[in-house]
């Protein structure tokens, strides 16, 4: 006999039948349960194409023992091979001494895990966060959802754990790094679920988000780093072409060589100083557009057929792409928050910015997600802050249209392709009438107004209006042809319960931070840029990423400090 751990892909659990995981290995191996030592998952995915027969997939880790001449053959099989295990790279340290402490400007996923990776090694971090701490940004971010009492200093965008502390806490990129492993086991010691390491599509949720970010903060001061809320970075010191400091909002000049600028995609005071300095930037794409919320159960239905609602299944979601007929515009679904709720992402007072997030139960019964248009330098301007500018015209166009107070213009799917005035309907009725359909309908019940049965879930409020009027023409016509193409993809998205809440602006940085191959700007030595809000990245995990990098190319360079 002999022990064998195996890497075993491709194990296909069909929701028809009912069948242990174990079972379904043992088939794929054709060996007996009893040879098996342990069965550890490595990767879970939903297969859904065929609706009459949905399928798990299962990638796994085999701990068997079987006869020798047995084992020779199983692993020739295809999918099937010896189990090897990937090591953590070390990190390479440079040999310049450091004569300050790296300084991190901003507390989101990127400037976290930059700052988490620096302070692991010895270098000592001090990150500065303009926002609040944690509890006290979520009853900052709590009272101007239910009140329009807006503060620009502690919002959605800004405080601990960046724009992403209030998202759906989706950890899937496109980006194939073999790094991601050992960030995502990093979340999980810090509090994030541990189910993380083995789903397709791995989500957090706000609430678990917020545990995790606090986990990450005890970590790095557990390693000799520093966080501090509530200092902004209001100025570079330079000197001969290179970063020598940062002037603070209370004053005080911090002298640095080393500086890790995570700001995030709506720091646009501080782009306006980099412009000033000369740091070098440039115009880029982004998208602008609007938020969708349907029922759940529709999005459930379309996707899992006569499987919606099977407990290993849990809630669907959807990704979409429109084309235009010239290819020069695309309509897509982005951000697509299952279970969750539209909500109010302003980080300026005057702008309304509409975005979307999910508990990790996802169990509101509306499912919603971003419908944007890509616009480009060709559109806003290729000056390095036009697209700023571009957005907070829209931004302003969606405050007024919702009244100056905070609350969004929305619109039902269908008035809008139609170009008709929403139909309104009573919503203390429909509360009664949808009782129990979704437990976070709660939150959402100072709305006043409700379009063909559904809900808005923005708070603190929506009032109608025709949202093409506040959106240039080029993207609420691509909209328009977009939500009719998709509505053939998923039966009702085009149809009468569908709700659009205006606008979403931020679905990226719209300028660069241009940076070199060893991660520094291309005109001040000692200034890193880095994650989204320098154009390196597109969501949680992938600005976690580059955080990482950016970290390891100081350690490349520098001694611990």
């Amino acid at each position: 006999m002999t022990v064998l751990k195996l890497r075993v892909n491709d194990i296909r659990m069909s929701l028809r039948k009912e069948q242990t995981l174990k079972e379904c290995v043992a088939d794929k191996l054709g060996i007996k349960k009893s040879a098996f030592r342990k069965v550890q998952v490595v990767h879970r995915a939903v297969d859904a194409r065929r609706k009459n027969n949905i399928c798990l997939l299962y990638h796994v880790i085999a701990e068997i023992e079987v006869p020798q001449s047995l084992g020779q053959k199983i692993v020739k099989r295809p999918g099937i091979s010896l189990f090897v295990p990937v090591q953590a790279e070390s990190p390479h340290m440079g040999d310049i001494p450091m004569t300050e402490r790296p300084i991190v400007i901003g507390a989101g996923p990127a400037g976290l895990v930059a700052a988490l990776e620096l302070a692991k090694y010895g270098y000592r971090p001090l990150v500065l966060e303009r926002g609040r701490a944690l509890h006290k940004r979520v009853e900052d971010v709590t009272r101007f959802w239910e009140t329009g009492d807006f503060d620009p200093a502690s919002n959605v965008q800004f405080g601990m754990g960046g724009a992403g502390t209030f998202s759906d806490g989706k950890l899937t990129t496109r980006v194939n790094d073999p790094v991601m492993g050992e960030i995502l086991q990093a979340f999980v010691k810090a509090g994030a679920p541990g189910e993380i390491l083995t789903e397709h599509k791995p989500h957090v949720g706000t609430d678990k988000l917020r545990t995790m970010v606090q986990g990450l903060a005890a970590e790095i001061e557990s390693y000799g780093g520093d966080i501090c809320c509530e200092t902004q970075v209001t100025d570079f010191v330079v000197k001969e072409g290179r970063i020598a400091g940062l002037v603070l909002n209370n004053g005080t000049v911090l002298s640095t060589e080393t500086v890790v600028l995570a700001c995030g995609h709506s720091a646009r005071d501080t782009y306006q100083v980099l412009a000033a300095k000369g740091i070098g930037m440039e115009a880029k794409a982004f998208a602008i557009g609007l938020r969708v919320e349907h029922p759940q159960s529709l999005i459930d239905k379309a996707q899992y057929g006569d499987f919606a609602g099977h407990p290993r299944l849990g809630v669907a979601d959807y990704a979409l792409v429109y084309h235009t007929e010239d290819r020069k515009r695309a309509a897509y679904s982005f951000c697509m928050c299952p279970g969750g709720q539209v909500v109010a992402a302003a980080s300026e007072a005057g702008g309304v910015v509409v975005n979307g997030m999910s508990m990790y139960n996802r169990d509101s019964g509306i499912a919603n997600s971003a419908l944007v248009v890509n616009v480009t330098p060709e559109d806003f301007g290729t000056e390095p802050l036009a697209g700023v500018a571009f957005q907070r015209k829209y931004e302003k166009l969606a405050f007024a249209a919702g009244g100056k107070n905070y609350k969004a213009p929305a619109q039902s799917v269908r008035t809008f392709l139609e170009n008709a005035r929403p139909d309104i309907k009573d919503a203390q009725k429909y509360l009664r009438e949808s009782a129990g359909q979704g437990s976070g309908r709660d939150g959402v019940k100072q709305n006043c107004s409700v379009w063909a049965g559904v809900f808005p879930s923005y708070r603190p409020g929506v009032t109608e209006y025709a949202l093409d009027s506040i959106l240039p023409s080029y993207v609420s016509d691509t909209l328009k042809q977009g939500l009719r193409y998709f509505g053939q993809r998923i039966q009702g998205f085009d149809g009468p319960t569908g709700i659009l809440t205006g606008v979403e602006t931020r679905t990226s940085a719209p300028l660069r931070i241009i940076r070199g191959a060893d991660y520094q700007s291309v005109t001040h030595e000692g200034l890193y840029p880095c994650g989204e809000g320098c154009g390196y990245a597109g969501g949680i995990m992938s600005a976690a990423l580059d955080g990482y990098h950016v970290a390891r190319a100081i350690m490349k360079k520098y001694k611990p400090f």
